[in-house]
C-alpha cells in the first residue's frame, strides 16, 4: 500500500499531522508492507529566501488579521504541538521561503524513502523548534548530511535542475488531485485525507485501505484437498457458461 504526503516543511499543523500519521503507522498491523512517499507543496511561493518579519507579524500581513488573533491562534497551534511532543518556539522562527528545502527533499527521496523522511524530519524540527533558516543553503546542508546524504548529493540538490523539475512535478500532481492545502494524505490514490487529524483516524483509514487493496480470498470448506491442477479443491457445485455442475 502506498501513501502519498503533500507537505510544506513550513507547514506547522504539517509536523503535528506527521507525529499523529506516524503513530497510527506504528500501531499498524501491515505497516512494514506500508510505502510513505513525501511530496512537495509551497503555501506561499512568492516569500523571498529570507524575510525579516516575526511568524506573527508575516501572518497577520498575509491572512488580514489583527496581531492578536494570529497571536492566539499560534498559541492554539503550539498546544495541539506540545500534545504530540513537539516544542514550537514561534518567536524564534525564521520566516522563510521552503523552495530549496523542497529540492533537497526530491533529492533526498531518489536516494531512498527513508533518507526523505528523515530529512523532513530534520527540517520541521530545524524550522519550528531550533529556529534555522530553512532558506539558507549552508543551513540545508547540514541538515541534508545529519538526513544521511552526501556532501555530492546536497550540492546536486541546488544545482541540478531535475530536482527542480521534481518539485514542479509534485506541485502539478497536487493541483490534479485538488489539494488546496496540507497536509494532506493520499492512500493508493483512493482516499484522501486532509488536515492534521487524530491518530484513530488515521488507523481507521489504514485499515479500510488496506482491507480493499487485498485480492479475494477464497474460503473452502475444512479438510479440502488439493485438485488436479493445483488448485485448492472443489469449490461446490455451481453453474457456468457451458452447464452446471
Amino acid at each position: 500500500m502506498k501513501i502519498e504526503i503533500f507537505s510544506d516543511v513550513a507547514c506547522p499543523w504539517c509536523y503535528i499531522g506527521k507525529r499523529r500519521f506516524e503513530t497510527a503507522l506504528a500501531a499498524f498491523e501491515h505497516r512494514d508492507e506500508v510505502e510513505v512517499e513525501w511530496k512537495s507543496f509551497q503555501l506561499d511561493p512568492t516569500l523571498p529566501e529570507h524575510d525579516d518579519r516575526r511568524e506573527v507579524d508575516y501572518l497577520a500581513e498575509v491572512k488580514g488579521l489583527p496581531r492578536e488573533q494570529v497571536t492566539q491562534m499560534l498559541a492554539h497551534v503550539g498546544e495541539q504541538a506540545r500534545g504530540e511532543g513537539l516544542s514550537y518556539d514561534f518567536e524564534n522562527l525564521v520566516v522563510a521561503n521552503s523552495w530549496r528545502a523542497h529540492r533537497l527533499v526530491q533529492r533526498a527521496k531518489a536516494v531512498s524513502p527513508e533518507a526523505a523522511a528523515a530529512l523532513e524530519e530534520e527540517l520541521f524540527r530545524a524550522h519550528f523548534e531550533q529556529g534555522l533558516d530553512i532558506g539558507d543553503e549552508q543551513v540545508l546542508a547540514r541538515l541534508g548530511t545529519a538526513a544521511g546524504l552526501t556532501d555530492e548529493q546536497v550540492r546536486e540538490a541546488f544545482t541540478d535542475a531535475q530536482w527542480e523539475a521534481a518539485v514542479k512535478q509534485d506541485l502539478a500532481a497536487a493541483r490534479a488531485l485538488g489539494v488546496s492545502g496540507v497536509p494532506f494524505f493520499v492512500l493508493d490514490r483512493r482516499y484522501g485525507i486532509s488536515g492534521a487529524q487524530p491518530a484513530e483516524l488515521f488507523a481507521q483509514a489504514l485499515e479500510q485501505a488496506w482491507a480493499e487493496s487485498r485480492p479475494l480470498q477464497m474460503v473452502r470448506p475444512a479438510g479440502a484437498g488439493t485438485g488436479p491442477d493445483g488448485d485448492a479443491g472443489p469449490t461446490g457445485q455451481a453453474c457456468g457458461p457451458e452447464g452446471c455442475d
